[in-house]
């Protein structure tokens, strides 16, 4: 027996060891691929599964989709996006707007305008006074002041306002009075005038029938003051009726950093509502200034024209006062002689308190003052009866009130007022301190306001009056004023 080498021995060896696991290893593979198969199954199922699962929810949010575009648009859900594409709508939307029905409006470019508002204002009042009613209508000059024991019909008032077009703005102001006298009824043409909107430079004109923008009391309608009847120094120096006549007026809003305007304005000095100028004879009869007599004059040139010129100011002291001042001129011709001129200035000062925390206004304080003066340059006459040298007549006066809202719908006040001159009246009245309208006069006016709506005020009023031409120089008054409104009244300015 041949003897295996070590080589041959080990070479044998692996060669077996070689065969054994292939043997195995061909065995195991065998027996394990049905189970390889049945995952490789279970996986693909899965799979195919997902992907329907996929396409269920597709279709799902398809669905979705489709609804929600069907649904009205207040009821989709509101979210930035939508937010957004709702704001970009309203931007974008149509500029042909539905038409009106009302056939007082006019839509002009994107604003309304009302063509008419119709408004009446009444004031009434009743009171009585320790003097005589003849000394009550000297004592209360003005003709919307209450002027007589019982009850007197102040002023009612018809109003016209509204937008002639983008340019143009329209007033027109209707008054009734009864006299307290003869107790005949009269019907002015308070005001009526245009109003210009559109001129550049902050510019703007007046033209028309209307009120002389001097101070603050003067170009106020009578439904707009605090107190019953006017400051005596306005019935003196502007007339029962105040001052107002036909003419023009420019305003220019200038570029300064706070409200400041400059007015120039022309206008007739003719009638009764131009007491202080050329006036008439009617006036004179009643009233005569300094009791020099009625010259008739005509008007030869622009000389004879009413001229005034008025800077008014505005400024915010804080978030809740406000104040205004304002200087104020006039100047034109007079009716007692060709070379008789009047001039008229005069200085104004309001102040307003009203809180951040105000409910409709209430509470509130107002403070509001003027002090004005005449020189009534009266021309020399003569008749042949009559001989007057030229003089210069001096009057100049001042008021000032407080009115407190302490509530809402309640408000007390207090106004003082004075007013005196120089140089004597003459013929009727014998000497200044005999001139109901020129001698030295002091009233104090004591005021409670209830105000049951924005539509309706009623006012108490006792005047205490101290005056040189009263017999026992004082005079004590007391007033009741109802008003109200109705119509749409424009808000007046500030």
């Amino acid at each position: 027996m041949r003897t295996l080498s070590i080589t041959q021995l080990c070479l044998m060896t692996i060669t077996c060891l070689a065969a054994l696991i292939v043997g195995t290893g061909v065995t195991w593979a065998q027996g394990k691929n049905p189970e390889l198969e049945a995952l490789k199954k279970e996986v693909q199922e899965l799979r195919r599964r997902d992907v329907e699962k996929d396409k269920k929810l597709e279709e799902l949010q398809r669905q979705i989709e489709v609804m929600r575009s069907q649904l009205p648009a207040a009821e989709k859900p509101v979210t930035p996006e939508t937010a957004l594409e709702q704001a970009l709508k309203e931007i974008e939307a149509p500029t042909q707007l539905p038409a009106t029905t009302d056939l007082l409006s006019r839509q002009i470019g994107g604003s309304t305008f009302r063509l008419i508002d119709i408004s009446l204002d009444g004031l009434f009042a009743a009171g009585t006074s320790t003097k005589r009613e003849a000394t009550i209508r000297d004592l209360e000059g003005g003709d919307h002041d209450p002027r007589k024991r019982g009850f007197t019909v102040q002023n009612v008032e018809l109003s016209f306002t509204g937008a002639v077009d983008p340019y143009l703005t329209g007033e027109a102001h209707i008054i009734y009075l009864i006299d307290p006298e003869v107790g005949d009824t009269r019907i002015e043409l308070e005001e009526a005038f245009l109003t210009t909107q559109a001129l550049p430079y902050g510019l703007q004109l007046k033209a028309g029938h209307f009120f002389t923008e001097f101070g603050q009391i003067n170009p106020q309608h009578p439904h707009q003051w605090h107190w019953l009847d006017q400051p005596v120094i306005n019935t003196r120096l502007f007339g029962p009726d105040g001052l107002r006549q036909t003419g023009v007026r420019l305003g220019w809003l200038t570029s300064l950093p706070w409200y400041s305007q400059l007015y120039v304005g022309v206008q007739n000095a003719t009638g009764e509502i131009a007491a202080s100028f050329l006036s008439n004879d009617e006036f004179f009869e009643e009233r005569p200034i300094g009791g020099r007599p009625f010259v008739d004059r005509d008007v030869r040139n622009l000389g004879d024209l009413l001229y005034l010129l008025r800077w008014e100011n505005s400024w915010n002291v804080s978030n809740t006062v406000t104040t205004k001042f304002g200087l104020s001129g006039l100047f034109g011709p007079n009716a007692t002689g060709r070379n008789g001129d009047t001039r008229i200035y005069g200085t104004d000062l309001k102040l307003t308190w009203r809180p951040a925390t105000h409910f409709r206004g209430w509470p509130f304080f107002l403070w509001q003052s003027e002090a004005m003066g005449r020189d009534y340059v009266a021309d020399r006459f003569s008749d042949g009866t009559i001989d007057l040298p030229r003089k210069t007549l001096r009057d100049w006066g001042f008021y000032t009130q407080a009115l407190y809202g302490f509530t809402y719908g309640w408000a007390a006040g207090l106004r003082y007022e004075y007013a005196s001159g120089t140089g004597a009246s003459v013929l009727t009245y014998n000497g200044r301190a005999n001139d109901p309208f020129r001698d030295d006069r002091h009233r104090i006016s004591p005021l409670l306001v209830w105000h049951p709506s924005e539509f309706s005020r009623l006012r108490l009023q006792y005047n205490y009056d101290r005056a040189d031409h009263l017999e026992h120089q004082n005079a004590h008054s007391v007033w009741l004023g109802v008003e109200f409104l109705y119509g749409a009244h424009p808000a007046h300015r500030y």
